[in-house]
């Protein structure tokens, strides 16, 4: 992130009344995404994602990958 940038952020509210502030992150197509690295240090709670869809497995700028329509874009 550039210097003098401000990180956007999403809040996290659980059932018990706890909230926590998450990165909120871009992509180069427009999407947005919650960054949830530091929940399980922040929160001690996991996230439960079966089938891995919607899930990023890892960041990168050179790459777009769209399964369900079959795109892959890249630099």
């Amino acid at each position: 992130m550039a210097a003098g940038v401000e990180a956007e952020t999403a809040t996290l509210t659980l059932p018990d009344g706890r909230e926590f502030e998450l990165p909120y992150l871009k992509d180069s197509a427009g999407g947005g995404f919650v960054d949830i690295r530091s929940l399980y240090g922040k929160a001690a709670i996991c996230c439960f994602d079966p089938g891995f869809s919607s899930t990023a497995s890892c960041e990168s700028e050179i790459t777009y990958i769209d399964g369900n329509k079959g795109m892959l874009l890249y630099r």
